[in-house]
């Protein structure tokens, strides 16, 4: 069993990722006894250093003396010496006129937007991901005429999102008759998830009277109207050149895994759904924040990955705002921001009655 680290020991570590944070360079003894008011000779720190390395919370490059922290070291420093403190008021500032530039907005807009003022404030690569449209409740569904084979279809949920499908038809329908098919439809959809229709959308309108044959229709194509938006209509990142330029992946073999995942938007999705759904792994420096570090991420290509996540509200479904980046990140500015970005999300895209 782990023994617990005393005093000397925690304040040490802390000025090692501390400094391993800001320089991305190896930290020695020398340093730390010339630089912190720890008071303590060289050789009592490298005495301190040794019993770190030890237990497995720093290690050292072969090529250097100085020592960096491990994933395990990250880990303690999250979950018990941290302290988040408050996002400065220039920072706030600068998420609130994103938000204020926004107004009007489509929430697609609101998010892309702040996913980029996450990638600028985090220097990583910052995501919003929006709520699964399946799990939002059904409001109303409209059909508009385009052509005379053509409709569109506009199906609306309680969160604000909404979901736009072309349909074929095999003649012109009339304004009425559209208008009636909508309301019968509406009637007995109300107060569903998209998820439940789609499971039972056929037995739900079968009876209905079909003059215009596009209650067939709709019964045919009940996947493709009430299934969830594809993954590159939920995210949004930015700030994928701040990752690529961290001294961490100028090693070509470490830098395949990160490529490849910002190729794979599949990946991406994987990682930010899964980092809120893990049971017993990661951390919570805040409530609602949840920090997920190197080799517990699931995916071995990214290792050397931290991910940060918080979720936010859409009416009755919730989306994810995240951070990924190196195990040498400033875990505690991004877990602030991303947590203020998340409350931010929250309340605009959820605005008083």
């Amino acid at each position: 069993m782990a023994r617990d680290l005393n005093e000397r020991e925690k304040d040490i570590l802390e000025l090692i990722i501390q400094k391993f944070i800001l320089t991305a360079s190896p930290v020695g003894s020398r340093f730390l006894s010339k630089r912190s008011d720890l008071g303590l000779s060289d050789a009592t720190i490298r005495n301190v250093m040794s019993d770190l390395e030890d237990e497995g919370y720093i290690t050292h490059p072969h090529t250097s003396a100085g020592r960096i922290p491990t994933d395990k070291g990250y880990k303690f420093y999250v979950s018990s010496m941290m302290r988040v403190g408050a996002l400065p008021q220039s920072e706030r500032l600068r998420i609130d006129q994103n938000f204020d530039l926004s107004n009007p907005f489509q929430s697609g807009d609101i998010m892309r937007e702040s996913s980029k003022i996450l990638g600028k404030l985090s220097n990583q690569i910052g995501i919003v991901l929006s709520p699964k449209l399946s799990k939002g409740i059904f409001e109303k569904l409209e059909i508009v005429a385009i052509s005379s084979v053509k409709v569109m279809v506009i199906i609306a949920v309680r969160s604000g999102l909404v979901k736009t499908i072309m349909l074929e038809v095999r003649s012109e329908i009339s304004r009425q008759k559209l208008d009636s098919l909508a309301a019968f439809l509406n009637e007995r959809l109300a107060g569903l998830s998209l998820e439940e229709i789609h499971l039972s959308f056929a037995a739900r309108v079968s009876d209905g009277i079909d003059e215009t044959g596009l209650v067939r229709v709709f019964i045919d194509q009940a996947e493709k109207l009430f299934e969830d938006q594809p993954v590159d209509g939920r995210l949004h990142f930015a700030g994928t050149e701040n990752i690529l330029a961290q001294p961490e992946f100028e090693q070509p073999e470490k830098i395949r895994g990160v490529i490849e995942m910002i190729q794979n938007e599949d990946i991406i999705v994987h990682l930010l759904e899964e980092s809120q759904q893990l049971a017993g792994s990661g951390f919570a420096p805040i409530e609602g924040v949840r920090v997920i570090i190197g080799k517990e991420n699931r995916i071995s290509r990214i290792k050397d990955c931290s991910i940060i996540t918080a979720q936010y509200s859409v009416g009755e479904t919730e989306g994810t705002v995240g951070v990924i980046g190196p195990t040498r990140m400033d875990y505690a500015k991004i877990v602030r921001v991303i947590d203020y970005i998340a409350k931010r999300l929250s309340a605009a895209l959820n605005p008083a009655p």
